[in-house]
């Protein structure tokens, strides 16, 4: 009788081991905090990654409180670990500089990009009923920039480099409040960076009447910052393109991470976008030109899957 059993568990262990392997690979998506744009970006990636791969991607998101975290955390993480961050701020830790300086680390330099997101898009937002047209309009107005993010700071940035610094009234309010305080007339414009369209400026735009506020090339160019073109018609009145400025974010990896998950988490990315923008449209903003913001190395996998699908890239991407 033991001598039964014992052939029934071996015959039975020939079975197991001839069934296929369920073959799933699982990585962690680190963006921004909850509720941000950045955040609602990396749920949509992991659920077309979930899709486009028939569950063979298994991605879970994880809360960040910024970019600085989520490049910190290279040292500790392992290969299945992607998170976005500005193309410069990878560069300020490999070269350790900035809010780097003192924090330099060897795993830094192993940091390789896969794909470009949305970029986050300076918006300068005037009521109709103010009349400003241009930048130098905002003299002797109120501007609500808000605090600490970096819509906030760039803001600050280019009121300097405008000559306004001391000709225009800050709102001592959060950027929460701006519409409504639009709407009530306690300020005449705001500044917000996000994705575009962004939220609070469709909110604005349908129930104020905003101008976006336009730049010419030299103010770009004075910025030092990448030139945006915000399409137009992406706002309701908004009957012209509107040139802003923007910083590139970008999805990221490490060595770490094998070829083949890199290449299929790259050719996924792409083939399910125009399925992401359908729902999404900040999406639509998102095409290979991106590419050219990216600075330093793109993974081999992602290097594989573009020169697959003959999308040029930059000899220093490689």
């Amino acid at each position: 009788m033991k001598f039964l059993n014992r052939t029934a568990l071996a015959a039975g262990l020939v079975v197991i081991s001839a069934l296929p392997a369920l073959a799933e690979t699982r990585v962690t998506l680190k963006a921004a905090k909850s509720g941000s744009s950045y955040y609602q970006m990396s749920v949509q990636i992991a659920e077309a990654l979930k899709a486009g791969t028939e569950g063979a991607i298994n991605a879970t998101v994880e809360e960040s409180q910024g970019s600085q975290q989520n490049v910190m955390e290279v040292r500790a993480r392992g290969g299945d670990y992607v998170f976005t961050s500005p193309p410069a701020l990878v560069s300020a830790a490999i070269e350790g500089k900035g809010s780097f300086e003192g924090k330099s680390d060897p795993s830094f330099a192993e940091v390789r990009a896969l794909f470009p997101l949305p970029s986050l898009t300076m918006h300068f937002v005037m009521s109709k009923d103010s009349g400003i047209t241009d930048f130098a309009g905002m003299a002797d107005h109120t501007i609500l920039l808000g605090k600490g993010s970096f819509g906030a700071t760039e803001g600050e940035k280019y009121l300097d480099l405008f000559g306004l610094t001391d000709k225009v009234k800050l709102a001592d309010a959060e950027l929460s409040n701006a519409v409504p305080a639009l709407q009530n007339g306690q300020i005449d414009g705001f500044v917000t960076a996000g994705s575009w369209p962004a939220p609070n400026v469709i909110e604005a735009a349908a129930s104020a009447g905003v101008t976006l506020l336009s730049m010419t090339e030299e103010e770009v160019a004075k910025t030092g910052s990448t030139k945006q073109v915000i399409p137009a018609g992406t706002y309701a009145g908004q009957d012209a393109d509107v040139m802003t400025t923007s910083l590139p974010v970008v999805a990221y990896t490490t060595t770490k991470m094998d070829e083949d998950t890199a290449y299929q988490l790259t050719k996924t990315f792409w083939e399910e976008k125009a399925k992401m923008a359908e729902s999404s449209p900040w999406w639509k903003g998102v095409d290979s030109n991106l590419l050219a913001n990216i600075t330093g190395k793109l993974h081999p996998g992602a290097v594989r899957y573009y020169e697959e699908a003959g999308i040029a890239l930059a000899d220093g991407q490689k």
